[in-house]
């Protein structure tokens, strides 16, 4: 990591910015399952029509999500569905550090028993 240039760091700051947004993430995963039009992804994830689509805006512009015309509707698809690794090494992740902290609180609890 050292070796990468202040710029390319700066990409991928602004790639995980784009990954930080809860409504993001839930049309992430509602895409996971194939091509959606802006109707299937509202209806999937419960978001506004408004916010539904400034952040396909958002996901496309970063390349992540791309848009497919077809006649008067839109549908997006995942661009690289190596994204879908990315949060699965994150929720692993997480995952072991929520087990380590059930761990604790169950020592915690032992402890309050003496």
């Amino acid at each position: 990591m050292s070796q990468i240039s202040p710029t390319a760091l700066t990409q991928m700051a602004d790639y995980f910015k784009v990954l930080s947004e809860v409504s993001r993430l839930q049309i992430l995963c509602c895409l996971k399952d194939g091509t959606k039009n802006v109707t299937d992804i509202i209806e999937a994830t419960g978001l506004g029509q408004a916010n539904v689509s400034k952040h396909l805006k958002i996901l496309t512009q970063a390349g992540i999500v791309v848009r497919q015309p077809q006649g008067v509707s839109v549908f997006y698809q995942i661009a690289d569905l190596t994204i879908f690794e990315l949060c699965r090494v994150v929720c692993d992740q997480l995952a072991v550090k929520l087990e380590e902290k059930s761990q604790q609180l169950e020592l915690l609890d032992t402890f309050k028993k003496f």
